[in-house]
């Protein structure tokens, strides 16, 4: 763990005293939490990119550290450890090198602290590192405590320094203070005073670090905003593609039974205007309402099915899974259809159960529907199939029948959107010779038992075989 440092110089970061690459995989801290990414180089500068996307920029004074290597960047937070205070101290008279760091050692234990007694080495390891309080002599040879602070101004503007002068020397202590010193410290020095200095010191550069993760954090959740508001614009964007699908297929679909229902009233006003020898009436208008009826229901069911797409759209549509035998659920489903119609059922084979977690009442729904298009629609005379198999890890219900293609409108869209709800698929498949079939396809559940047997052998299919036939 360290800090980031900027290299104006060569436009480089550096960590831990090695330059970073674009690529590199790093974490940062930002309210006590490392925040994985890897590094970025564009126009605007150097920027952590994080998987999921969001950039942010990087500067001096960032707490971070290097990722585990031969590990992607994961989307985790991990507390971050405490920062012990970073000193150092820099005087050239040998007894204040030894006595400062002792009394700072008592006060503070957790500081760890460094030594140099040169203005130039100081600022070779200020070059290093990232310190929290930098306390030095102003009159040192070769280099002095003033010109030291102009450097460390340039190199790490924020960090607070310490200036220590002679007694009596008040101008050279309005002279640091004016330079940017944070405080000066009187020879002799007082310990209590000292320390109470340089708590406060490294209290402003905590606060300092804390404001920079503000900043961060605020960006990062500004972006991340702006990424949910873009994902939501687009989201807006296809409900309103599905919004006008579906008042196309609704459309298009009440078209056929209000113009029936508009000839029928038409039909009914001429021949009653007229009054026809010969015509029977009351047989005539009899007839004329009982098709007015058949529209009017055509209508209502349009209407039930939009009602049902709304739902869908809106997440309003709830499904009750349970487990069940779908083979069972089948079998029932075709029985009560032709119970109540004229057709007649024959099964031809009926295996092992398929075991699968549906809502009964919609797969049942879906399937008498799907039947009854396909009755609607077959030859007269000729059969429709309902054929159950299982394959690999899926059931598939197939309805076949013979006749013309179906037309897939509102209610095949309400159909596809329930098995889709499901985790399966629904298509429709119309062949040469008038041959079309639908494919129920759903995923099945698997014991505990099945699931320890040897799994590159596949499971046999079950299969079951319905004919309805007029």
């Amino acid at each position: 763990m360290g800090t980031v440092m900027y290299n104006s110089e060569w436009d480089s970061l550096e960590l831990d005293g090695h330059e970073l690459q674009s690529g590199d995989k790093v974490e940062i801290s930002i309210f006590g939490y490392w925040i994985p990414g890897q590094i970025a180089l564009d126009t605007s500068g150097w920027h952590l990119l994080t998987p999921d996307q969001v950039e942010i920029r990087l500067h001096s004074g960032l707490t971070a550290r290097h990722s585990e290597r031969g590990i992607s960047p994961t989307p985790q937070f991990h507390p971050v450890e405490m920062n012990a205070p970073h000193i150092l101290i820099v005087d050239d008279d040998p007894v204040l090198l030894h006595a400062l760091p002792q009394t700072i050692s008592l006060r503070i234990p957790e500081a760890k602290i460094d030594i140099t007694d040169s203005a130039q080495d100081a600022l070779e390891q200020i070059r290093k590192y990232q310190y929290d309080t930098i306390v030095s002599d102003i009159k040192m040879p070769g280099m002095d405590g003033l010109e030291l602070l102009a450097r460390i101004r340039e190199l790490r503007p924020g960090t607070p320094t310490l200036l220590v002068t002679g007694h009596g020397e008040h101008d050279v202590a309005i002279q640091a203070l004016r330079g940017g010193a944070y405080d000066y410290i009187l020879k002799p020095i007082d310990r209590d005073y000292f320390v109470a200095a340089l708590r406060r010191a490294i209290q402003t550069q905590l606060l300092q670090r804390q404001v920079i993760e503000q900043q961060l954090a605020l960006e990062l959740h500004a972006k991340l905003l702006e990424g949910l508001v873009q994902q939501q614009t687009h989201e807006l964007f296809d409900a309103h593609a599905t919004k006008d699908k579906t008042i196309r297929i609704l459309s298009h679909a009440l078209k056929t039974p209000l113009t029936h229902l508009k000839e029928m009233t038409q039909l009914l006003r001429l021949k009653l205007g007229l009054k026809l020898e010969g015509t029977n009436t009351l047989e005539m208008v009899s007839q004329g309402l009982a098709d007015i009826e058949h529209s009017l229901g055509q209508v209502e069911k349009l209407v039930q099915e939009l009602l049902h797409t709304s739902r869908i759209e809106t997440a309003a549509f709830i499904l009750h899974r349970q487990d069940c035998d779908l083979v069972e659920l089948c079998g029932h489903v075709l029985e009560e259809y032709v119970a109540s119609t004229c057709y007649a059922l024959s099964c031809e084979s009926l295996r092992e159960p398929i075991e699968v977690e549906v809502d009964e009442d919609r797969i049942s729904q879906l399937i008498i529907s799907l039947l009854s298009t396909a009755q609607m629609n077959s030859t007269q005379g000729s059969p429709v199939t309902v054929m159950l198999q299982q394959t690999e890890r899926r059931a598939m219900i197939t309805v076949s029948y013979s006749g013309s293609p179906p037309r897939l409108g509102m209610e095949f869209y309400i159909s596809r959107k329930i098995v889709e709800q499901h985790g399966g698929r629904l298509e429709v498949q119309s062949v040469p010779e008038n041959r079309s079939t639908y494919f129920i396809m759903l995923p099945y559940r698997i014991g505990p038992v099945e699931e320890q047997t040897d799994k590159v052998k596949q499971i046999q299919s079950t299969q079951a075989l319905w004919t309805v036939t007029a």
